[in-house]
């Protein structure tokens, strides 16, 4: 009877340690995606500030997909100040200081629009916790013993003693 505890407690350390590495692998995406390799070259630069900032014209497109006469001006506008020097940060600056925050293609990491970035990993961790809680939970329940399950309630004295009496005939009409 012993014996049960102790292996829900091994099966209760190894669910930790499941979690514990699906957690280390989640915070190990995030910071690949966060810390991402920055352009080669010139052009690759131009390319992906361009692809971060919306059409004025047309909405649905990016700076870097649209055919639009004012797209392709602010292409050569993000070229000239690449070539200036100027990080892709101060480009982004000096369009959204002209359009507006709706020029970029991604919510700002500022105000109630940064609630896109963080949500999503608060959302996890819940989760995570949630399921560590249903784990523990779980592996801490005791299990019903399946021949108690079956039994029902205890006999009395009487009820033992009519059992006794009818397996004793059981056995006397016993071909044998």
């Amino acid at each position: 009877m012993n014996a049960l505890p102790l292996a829900r407690g091994r099966a209760g350390g190894a669910g930790l340690v499941v979690l514990a590495a699906l957690a280390a692998a989640v915070i190990t995406l995030a910071v690949v995606a966060v810390t991402g390799k920055a352009p080669a070259s010139q052009a690759q630069q131009v390319q992906q500030i361009a692809a971060g900032l919306h059409c004025p014209i047309c909405k649905d497109l990016s700076v870097a997909d649209s055919p639009a006469t004012l797209a392709q001006q602010m292409r050569q506008q993000i070229a000239q100040e690449v070539s200036a020097g100027e990080s892709p940060d101060q480009i982004r600056a000096g369009f959204v200081a002209a359009y507006g925050d709706s020029v970029l293609m991604s919510p700002p990491r500022r105000g109630l629009a940064g609630t896109a970035y963080f949500l999503p990993a608060l959302v996890l961790l819940a989760g995570l916790i949630a399921a560590g809680a249903l784990l523990r939970r779980w592996l801490r329940t005791p299990r019903a013993d399946p021949a108690a399950a079956d039994s029902g309630p205890p006999l009395s004295a009487a009820q033992r003693r009519a059992v006794a009496r009818a397996v004793a005939r059981l056995r006397e009409e016993e071909p044998g």
